[in-house]
């Protein structure tokens, strides 16, 4: 009777286990060790990027990578692989840059195409944070991975009944929340002698992070610029106080936007020039699109034109 009841037990924990994974959506190869393997080099490969996208753009970094695994098939489906675009961002009808045609919901729709992974991660950034129907999001958490995961379903990133528990399930599983946490830490204290900034692209422009302490001076040093020009590519006076995560642009800024952006939605602590750093364009080029002057208060909800061409 013993062995009986035991096995009723064991046998009613595979039921459980076989419900969740076809709940997850997650194939039972996912847990053998090459699946693993992948998922984990994947994480691996793209966690700090996550971890500056959230920085940046106050989106879960565990939300990044489960939405990066799941769309992509951890880099290794054929939007990721020929497009590098690794979160199945469709044109929209918006997009100017280069376009893959693919069957997805429908046969041969338009997806965007990248030059890079990193450009299909800023470009995620963007289209959450530039399209009102994924504003209440932010109003969540950024700890709230669950909150987020239901919301993108709400919100119509998918169409998949199941994408919110999918991604919920790969946050757990690979233990993805601990990178939101990270994000928040406040940087340990620096050493005597500073590691050289690293640079990045975004909009086909270099730039670096701000450190604490940074001036236009010791990064014009760094990078052979003078800071004079420094300051005018960043639309700043020369002696501005540099705060630890600003972006810095290290050549002059674009006239519009790239990549099919076409306005912005004003959300609250945003002011004109972080707007302007956050695509990458001049802020004298935001005063004459919108017709407004350098006095000019931003309004929360407001839509902000970032390029000429607007329907």
């Amino acid at each position: 009777m013993k062995n009986f009841s035991s096995f009723i037990i064991n046998n009613s924990y595979i039921k459980i286990f076989t419900i969740l994974l076809i709940v997850f959506g997650i194939n039972s190869g996912m847990f053998a060790q090459s699946q693993n393997k992948t998922y984990l080099s994947y994480i691996e490969k793209y966690k700090d990027e996550a971890i500056r996208q959230q920085k940046r753009y106050k989106i879960p970094a565990s939300i990044t990578l489960a939405q990066g695994l799941l769309e992509s098939g951890a880099g290794n489906g054929k939007l990721a692989r020929e497009s590098n675009n690794h979160f199945g961002i469709k044109c929209h009808g918006v997009w100017n840059g280069e376009k893959v045609y693919h069957d997805d919901d429908e046969k041969g729709e338009c997806f965007r195409k990248y030059d890079n992974p990193l450009q299909s991660y800023e470009d995620h950034s963007l289209f959450l944070t530039s399209r009102p129907r994924y504003s209440e999001l932010f109003e969540l958490e950024i700890t709230d991975y669950k909150g987020w995961a239901n919301g993108l379903k709400r919100c119509g990133y998918a169409t998949d009944k199941a994408y919110a528990s999918k991604l919920i399930g790969i946050i757990e599983l690979y233990n993805l929340n601990h990178y939101d946490k990270e994000a928040l830490k406040k940087k340990e204290k620096k050493n005597f002698v500073e590691a050289p900034h690293t640079p990045y692209t975004s909009w086909e422009l270099l730039y670096i992070e701000a450190r604490q302490g940074d001036t236009f001076n010791s990064i014009g040093k760094e990078f052979g610029i003078k800071p004079r020009k420094l300051a005018k590519y960043n639309d700043l006076p020369k002696d501005a106080v540099l705060t630890d995560g600003m972006v810095i642009y290290l050549e002059e800024k674009n006239k519009y936007s790239k990549k099919g952006h076409k306005y912005h939605i004003i959300r609250e602590g945003e002011s004109l020039h972080s707007i302007a750093q956050k695509y990458g364009i001049k802020l004298s080029s935001i005063y004459s699109l919108n017709e407004i002057s350098s006095d000019y208060v931003p309004q929360i909800g407001e839509k902000l034109k970032l390029n000429r061409k607007i329907k």
